[in-house]
């Protein structure tokens, strides 16, 4: 046992590449597209330690090129949820048992592995199975989930680190217990990082994990549990499943071990998962830890003072990266009459200028939706917004020939409370509301009383009054607040992320405050020299 007391080394964020033609990076990732589109993988599930393959195998496909196979991966059902549990429980006692920096080292190791060897790898599956530019996968499956893993690991040597006051012949210590029993991580589609950091932030805290992503961010899931096992990660401490969201939540959520579940997904989904754990509360062993980040409307809203070039290019940027399907993606904004024929002018140019289609095209700054059933409610949308007589100043046309194509659309509401400014689209759609310059103190509260979540936002001005006040105004609107920026690209250690209402219980990914909610804290208090006689001097005669 050693007797050191170690640090780990100070976390940097990792710089994002340029991917500019000629540059080596260039020729590696278009490589790695190319490996990839040249096999067809077979993915299995991943249960204590073993590759579980069922025989029961669902096709994959490039949601901007469905003709095309990437693989199969193999679909389990409850009796392999079951599996994965029993596999986290076994390996839990030596999991939590482990010194707190040799669980640190293996993230920090796959930290470098993806930062240098599985770089392209990750990225290149990222941009074939989630339909993501060359830029939108590198700041995210490779730079963000590199920075997730090094972050952490300094974060949980803070918790630890952290320790009450002792009184004279006393010594008070504080442990940081992993929870009782086992973690549920639920991710999503959109990124590759949140994908590789709901299962690993608790299990960094020694917490044994069963981990079911989305079925369209399997692919590069199964990258990420190569880097894991390569890193050194025991077996039945992370152990990926394939299955519906309902046959998990029937075994899941009845079992008397479940301690937590860390998700990211939509708002109606958590609510429903929220209940059922409030129904079955009784059968628990302990009160599990909820964590979840859900949905988005977030907005822009520009002072008379802002210009407009600017708030035009946090439009483009904001809402159209990666198609709006990211839960901070800029989708309702509120333009000053002022300055709305400018800022249409530059946007709608902006926009003319965005090149659509395949991800192996690195000109391409639109992809695809991920799949048919996002394709069909966003264009349902869209369909709906021209029949009710909305205005669209671009876009509005979308294809699902070869691809799930919707060009980036611009709708422009009168009515600041038309659906499309207050219901979570997650597409290439922005609605537009322009206000009466002389009005910014009444569009706030518009603003803030519009849509029932409270992600991101973001307000321009150059006039620092109207910050104050838009700041105050928008307090409680917004989790992650920008001024003079977009609403999107909170970086890990910068800008923790989350939100509050209907956008989940804001526990702060890529802080110490989310590594909070995966240990259960112990006080120790020690008496050097304890007492031999019950009385106390108060009971002593005059």
């Amino acid at each position: 046992m050693s007797n050191a007391i170690f640090r780990i080394p100070k976390a940097l964020n990792e710089p994002v590449k340029g991917y500019a033609p000629g540059s080596p990076e260039r020729k590696a990732l278009k490589q790695a597209i190319a490996d990839l589109k040249a096999i067809s993988v077979d993915i299995p599930m991943f249960i204590g330690g073993k590759e579980v393959r069922t025989g029961k195998t669902v096709a994959i496909h490039p949601p901007h090129e469905i003709a095309h196979t990437l693989g199969h991966y193999h679909q389990g059902g409850a009796e392999h949820v079951k599996m994965a549990i029993d596999a986290a429980l076994t390996a839990k006692q030596a999991w939590e048992n482990t010194p707190w920096e040799d669980r640190a080292a293996i993230f920090l190791k796959a930290a470098e592995l993806l930062a240098g060897p599985y770089r392209y790898k990750m990225n290149a599956a990222t941009m074939l199975g989630q339909s993501k530019n060359p830029f939108q996968a590198e700041i995210d499956s490779a730079c963000e989930l590199i920075d997730f893993w090094r972050f952490n690991a300094e974060f949980m040597q803070q918790v630890y680190s952290d320790q009450p006051e002792s009184a004279p012949g006393i010594w008070n210590r504080m442990e940081h217990r992993a929870l009782e029993g086992f973690v549920f991580a639920l991710s999503p589609f959109n990124f590759t990082s949140i994908g590789g950091n709901l299962p690993t932030a608790p299990a960094m805290m020694g917490n044994t994990v069963v981990w079911k992503t989305s079925n369209t961010q399997i692919y590069s899931a199964w990258v990420i549990m190569e880097i894991l096992r390569e890193a050194g990660l025991p077996d039945g401490v992370i152990n990926l499943v394939h299955v519906s969201g309902s046959e998990a939540g029937k075994v899941i959520f009845s079992h008397p071990d479940f301690a937590g579940i860390h998700f990211t997904g939509s708002t109606e989904v958590f609510r429903t998962i929220w209940k059922t754990i409030g129904d079955n509360i009784h059968v628990y062993k302990t009160y599990p830890r909820i964590v979840g980040e859900t949905g988005g409307k977030d907005f822009v809203i520009a002072h008379p003072s802002a210009h407009p070039k600017q708030v035009a290019t946090a439009l483009s940027r904001g809402a159209f990266e990666f198609q709006g399907q990211k839960c901070s993606a800029a989708s309702r904004a509120y333009i000053p009459s002022n300055m709305w024929e400018e800022v249409k002018r530059y946007l709608v140019t902006d926009l003319a200028e965005m090149k659509m289609g395949g991800i192996e095209d690195f000109s391409n700054f639109i992809n695809a939706v991920i799949d048919e059933k996002a394709f069909d409610s966003i264009s349902g949308y869209i369909a709906k917004a021209k029949a009710d007589g909305q205005e669209i100043i671009a876009g509005g046309t979308y294809d699902k020939s070869k691809g799930y194509f919707i060009a980036p659309t611009v709708i422009l509401a009168k009515d600041p409370s038309y659906r499309t400014m207050c219901e979570e689209i997650f597409g290439p759609v922005l609605t537009i509301h322009v206000y009466d310059a002389e009005k910014w103190s009444e569009t706030l509260q518009v603003v803030n009383n519009t849509s029932p979540y409270a992600l991101t936002g973001a307000i321009f001005s150059q006039d620092r009054y109207a910050v104050v006040e838009a700041t105050v105004a928008l307090r409680h609107a917004a989790g992650n607040f920008y001024i003079n920026d977009k609403p999107t690209g909170a970086v890990v250690g910068q800008q923790p992320f989350g939100g509050a209402r209907a956008s989940g219980t804001n526990d702060k990914a890529g802080s110490i405050l989310n590594l909070l909610r995966w240990v259960s804290p112990r006080t120790i208090k020690e008496n050097f020299v304890p007492p031999v006689d019950f009385r106390y001097s108060f009971l002593n005669e005059e």
